[in-house]
């Protein structure tokens, strides 16, 4: 708020000090209204995601184009929730410096429940074994305040040796041996639960080679794209039975529906419409 005529400084110091003052006002303005611009982008492009997802489930996938929408309109919401709060800690920021505007704070949607199964790890602070405003010893618990943290627990990667010991037979010094471990693809060293990775992140997140070999050599580990290629080769080799079996379940089937969904065609004007079989 600006000073009135009557309340100006006299002094040279008085006046830059009310400047000051004044400047800081005025960028925490600025600042809470830039926060609060971004937040109604970011309210708005959230509120058409929903309806476009809405109308989606109310008429059914109509087009490749409505999908490409709601993808386009997603990545542009997580660049504008996170501008939005920049914008929200900078407003904050510029806030706590004067005590003439208020501090913007972003609604935040509700958190969903945690997972019953999730891990959980307690930790218990050392309570204080004398009162600060005393200094008296006799203490009781009163109560307790839990905060929660969600955290990560990083990939880390195992070496598995298995050893074999061989033995002689003393009569017919015949050798005996346990048989070697089992391993997805012959004479491998891909163990059954990175090779799940590897697939689940190929076909179930849509991760391409090339980026899972970088992300385990950030990691510290060596593993070329040729050679994961190979291990998914042997991978969908070993599942082969199990799609056949899913296949012959789902064509025993005397109709298969699917979406509209257009069929790319090589040749114009040229399309396949088998009867009761829609893609």
């Amino acid at each position: 708020m600006s000073l009135k005529p009557e309340h100006l400084p006299a002094d040279l110091a008085g006046a830059y000090m009310a400047l000051l003052a004044e400047r800081d006002i005025a960028v925490a303005q600025a600042a809470r209204a830039q926060a609060l611009l971004s937040d109604r982008d970011a309210l708005i492009i959230s509120l058409e995601l929903r309806i476009e997802k809405l109308k989606r489930e109310l008429h059914g996938q109509s087009s490749e184009r409505t999908a490409r929408l709601i993808d386009q309109m997603e990545l542009q919401l997580e660049e504008l929730v996170a501008a939005a709060t920049e914008d929200e800690i900078a407003a904050q920021a510029s806030a706590a410096r004067t005590s003439s505007v208020r501090p913007f704070v972003r609604k935040r949607p509700v958190r969903k429940p945690w997972p019953d199964d999730i891990a959980c790890e307690r930790v218990v602070i050392d309570p204080p074994t004398t009162c600060g405003c005393c200094g008296g010893s006799r203490l009781s618990k009163l109560g307790e305040d839990v905060t929660k943290t969600l955290e990560e627990i990083p990939r880390r990667s195992k070496l598995i040796e298995t050893v074999r010991e061989k033995f002689t037979c003393r009569d017919c010094e015949a050798i005996s041996q346990a048989p070697a471990p089992f391993h997805v693809t012959p004479r491998g060293f891909i163990g059954p639960q990175l090779m799940a990775t590897i697939l689940f992140d190929k076909f179930g997140m849509h991760s391409p080679l090339n980026r899972q070999s970088t992300r385990f050599k950030c990691e510290g580990i060596d593993l070329s794209t040729s050679t994961l290629a190979d291990q998914v080769g042997f991978g969908t080799s070993a599942l082969k039975p199990l799609f056949d079996l899913i296949e012959d379940h789902v064509f025993t089937a005397e109709r298969l529906h699917g979406d509209d969904s257009v069929l790319q065609s090589t040749r114009k004007g040229w399309s396949i419409w088998p009867d009761n079989l829609c893609a």
